[in-house]
């Protein structure tokens, strides 16, 4: 059984069915019913009218059962080297034991303290500077507020 596509709407034309139009060009047209004719002379858009197979496909109406899902792309994954690490001194890390590594750090920090140590020792000044001496002999000289608030004076009555 052959079955023909309506040229507006899209839907299938079984045989018996259906109205066939051959224009002055010899263009062949083939209509479903009377509504699609009339819509096609009036030079309607069937993408869009909502009952139209066009209109459907134009707004993906009823595909999500048919469509399946797209693969999405995996990005190749690769080593580079960083700054200041060659990609030999990078895989040679990754592949040392954890025990290792650790040991590695712990002794890093070590070192780093002991250099902070030794900065720390040669920077006191055994002799305070002279800017701290004036300081404190500024602060000598002046002479010491009374603990004592100023008395306030008295209220007189009748006056806010």
């Amino acid at each position: 059984m052959k079955t023909e596509l309506c040229i507006f709407s899209g839907f299938k034309i079984y045989p018996g069915h259906g109205k066939k139009v051959v224009k002055p060009d010899l263009r062949t047209l083939i209509f479903i019913n009377r509504k699609c004719e009339a819509s096609y002379n009036f030079r309607r858009n069937p993408r869009s009218i909502n009952w139209t197979v066009l209109y459907r496909r134009k707004h993906k109406k009823g595909q999500v059962e048919i469509e399946a899902k797209k693969k999405s792309r995996r990005l190749a994954k690769f080593q580079r080297a960083i700054t200041g690490a060659t990609l030999e001194d990078i895989m040679k890390r990754r592949n040392q034991k954890p025990e290792v590594r650790k040991a590695e750090r712990e002794q890093a920090i070590r070192a780093a303290k002991e250099i902070k140590k030794a900065k720390a020792a040669t920077k006191k000044p055994a002799v305070p500077s002279q800017a701290a001496a004036k300081k404190a002999q500024a602060k000598q000289q002046l002479p010491k507020a009374s603990a004592k608030p100023a008395a306030k004076p008295a209220k007189m009555p009748g006056l806010r």
